[in-house]
């Protein structure tokens, strides 16, 4: 029997109240969890768009810097710590962020974190094919690439006993200026680009949402509920 995952659209929210909701989610699982059940009902896709933030990763030493985090709110935007992996990256209006908590086990995946993150790169690879956008991986640089130098969706996970959260964004016409405030996953050497940029015309999140649950629910192999 395929696992099920329950799809959570919030709409526009902002980064940290999603977080919270993140965390809940995954107590809730784990909680299940330690009790010995096994059978995890609660696997949850949560689908997002966020008001302008700044987020970083478990390698923030580099950005741990005061006036960077002031320069950086001054143009309106948020500014986050997380516990997600990877570096400096940017959320905002434009962009699909989905955040799969899920218990591995549930999922034909080997238990491997490194199997979780290749699915979701096909995941976002072959949402690209389906906008007729030729998309790949590269070696040692994280997330989805067009054309090797313009990376088009981002991944940062975490994980815990298992259960994931955080997840990927993908740039649907969301304004590629906030990019060039920072370095964004320390890549000094790419630009960003969205599914607008490459197709020179609008591309809203709207009209990625259902090619994203597809792709999701083909690589994953899952039901939704």
């Amino acid at each position: 029997m395929k696992p099920l995952v329950r799809v959570l659209s919030l709409n526009q929210m902002s980064y940290q109240k999603t977080y919270n909701i993140q965390m809940q989610v995954m107590a809730k699982i784990k909680e299940l969890l330690n009790k010995g059940i096994n059978s995890v009902t609660d696997n949850t896709l949560i689908l997002v768009e966020h008001k302008p933030v700044y987020t970083i990763g478990i390698r923030s030493k580099p950005y741990e810097d005061p006036l960077l985090e002031r320069r950086l709110r001054t143009l309106g935007a948020d500014f986050v710590h997380t516990n997600r992996g990877g570096l400096i990256t940017f959320h905002g209006l434009g962009q699909l962020v989905a955040y799969p908590i899920l218990y591995l086990p549930s999922f034909d995946l080997n238990n491997s974190i490194k199997c979780y993150v290749r699915r979701l790169e096909s995941t976002i690879i072959d949402l690209c094919k389906e906008f007729g956008v030729k998309s790949s991986t590269m070696d040692g640089l994280p997330g989805v690439w067009v054309a090797n130098d313009r990376k088009i969706a981002a991944i940062g996970i975490h994980c815990s006993q298992y259960v994931t959260c955080h997840g990927i964004a993908i740039n649907c016409n969301v304004d590629l200026k906030w990019f060039q405030e920072i370095i964004p996953c320390g890549i000094t050497d790419k630009t960003v680009t969205s599914l607008s940029n490459e197709l020179k015309r609008d591309v809203n999140i709207n009209e990625v949402m259902p090619k994203l649950l597809k792709s999701f629910q083909t690589n994953f192999n899952c039901n939704f509920q």
